[in-house]
This record gives C-alpha cells, structure tokens and sequence, in this order.
C-alpha cells in the first residue's frame, strides 16, 4: 500500500455567472489529489490526514472514499476546512489560502498514526510541509518509515512559507531521508539556487535522492539519477486548467512502480531506463487528461 499524508482542502474554483464570478466548492490539496488518483489508477493507497467534521469535510471523506482510498487512518476534529480561491491566468492555477485553525493545519506530531507493515511506501508534500504544526508532524511520519520508500514533493509557495529558515531546514532533513524527488523546474530553481535542471538535480541527488523527477509543462519530464537521464515528450491536449497537474504525474509515476513490484528502497535506487520511461509515460498520459479538464479531476485507470 502507498499512504499518502498530508493537506486535504476545497479548492474554490472561480465560474462566471451571468456577469460576475463566482466560485465552486470543490475537493483538492495537492497530496489529497495525488491519492485520489492513485486510487482511481487501482493503487492500493491509504490517506493519513486531519479533516474537519463540517460540510467540507463530508466532501472530502466522499472524494477519498468513492476513489478507492483506504480513510481508516483520516483524523477528525471540530475545525473548519482550508480553503483555496484559485485564480486562473492563461489556464496556470494562482491560489488564495485560507489556513488559520484549520483541521489540516492544526495536527500535532502526537496525532500521527503508526504505519502499518502494509504500507510499502509513503508519498509527502504539499503546502503541509510549510505551515506549523502539521510540517512537524508529517516530518515526524517520515521519521518512522523506517525502510520504506519515500518519496516527496516539495511543491513550493513562497507566499505560503511563514519562516524560510524554518522551511528550507525542514526541506534539507527531508531531501535527505526522499529516495524519489519530484519537483517543477521553479520548485527546483527555488530549492537549490540553480536554473540548470542538470546542475540542481545532482544537488539533490547529491543530498540523499536517488531518483528526481522534473517537470517542465508543456516540455513533458525528465528523471535524472547518478546513472544519467531519461526523458518523456508532454502530450499535445487542449488545456483548461492545471489544477492537480503534477499531483496526478506523481499517482501515475507511482502506480507504475507499484504494477511492477518496485516500491522498495532498493529497488527505486536501481530503477532501469525502461522502468523510469514506462512510470514517466504513464504519469505523463495521466496528468494530460487531468488537464483537458477543470479542476482537480485525475482519470480512472478504464480512461487511459
């Protein structure tokens, strides 16, 4: 099983209506969208998360449920829901969050659940790494993976981060345990100070990872490992928005590695040039019809 763990929001999508806009209620978060996925993809994925026992909360469990997603480890509390106002530019995605006492938010190191001997990989990212005190408390999960395979992305908001200190600390000690990195070419350039895609892969590489994933939009992805690079086109579709983009390229990827039996440390650090091609392609074809549609919306495996 893959457990996803971290934010799980309602992403306010912005409709015209009549001559004003309004904005429609609906489930996101970067790694919520990313279990979503998996379970759509047939992963077996289970969700580690704090939700509110509001209406928005209902909506959430409802997403996660009629995915496929194992919620037997969701947290409840009595706290509102975080909220996202997206703004769409040229169909890229801007956001405004709502995030003080939220449910989300307000989890504790204390709340985290043991992993179970099931749960073969754990994926982490998101904005809940930037906010205290649920970052120390998914820190805290990563701390006791054990010899899991983690993978992580980093999925940077520089007007999310209250401390930058605080947050490029936290990034370093995660870099350093992540056996799979997936960042955008920004979260890249944010994180090592590099615009060479090369340069700031083996920085990461050279901090822990053994595989890291870059994406480059409309260019498609690259995985580059100390062995060298494989490289993936993007599809040619007609894009409304990219919302959950890079959320479903992280599901895609992960479910192929999962098909092939290949969720172990070791077996990530030896991947093959065939294996990062096949789970790059399907991250690829996955996240192209995400994007063909509004919102946070990944394909069933039966779409593909």
């Amino acid at each position: 099983m893959i457990i996803c763990a971290g934010e799980a929001l309602i992403d306010m999508l912005p409709r015209e209506v009549g001559t004003d806009t309004a904005f429609l209620p609906v489930a996101g978060g970067s790694v919520f969208s990313t279990a979503i996925a998996l379970g759509r993809l047939s992963a077996e994925v289970g969700m580690i998360t704090g939700l509110s026992r509001d209406l928005f909360g209902d909506i959430l469990l409802s997403g996660l449920v009629g995915s496929g997603v194992d919620a037997s480890e969701v947290l409840f509390f009595d706290r509102p829901t975080t909220l996202a106002f997206v703004t769409l530019i040229d169909g890229q995605a801007r956001y405004a969050f709502y995030d003080e006492n939220t449910a989300g938010r307000m989890l504790q190191p204390g709340d985290m659940p043991a992993l179970s001997d099931e749960a073969l990989a754990l994926f982490v990212g998101g904005i809940s790494l930037a906010v205290e005190p649920c970052a120390a408390a998914y820190e805290a999960l990563v701390a006791r993976a054990g010899d899991r395979m983690v993978m992580l992305d980093p999925n940077i908001r520089p007007d999310f981060i209250e401390d930058e200190a605080i947050f490029r600390a936290r990034m370093d000690r995660l870099l350093a345990r992540a056996d799979i990195v997936k960042t955008s070419d920004e979260d890249l350039a944010w994180l090592t100070g590099s615009r060479d895609l090369q340069s700031g892969a083996m920085d990461l590489l050279v901090r822990g990872a053994k595989v890291v994933l870059v994406t480059e939009g409309a260019d498609g992805v690259r995985a580059i490992t100390a062995r060298g690079e494989v490289r993936v086109p993007g599809r040619k579709v007609d894009v409304v928005d990219t919302v959950g983009a890079g959320d479903t390229f992280n599901a895609g990827f992960l479910a192929s590695l999962e098909k092939s039996g290949l969720l172990s440390r070791s077996a990530v650090a030896a991947l093959t040039d065939t294996q990062l091609r096949a789970a790059l392609e399907l991250g690829v074809l996955a996240a192209s019809i995400t994007v063909s549609r509004a919102g946070a919306n990944p394909p069933w495996e039966d779409e593909l």
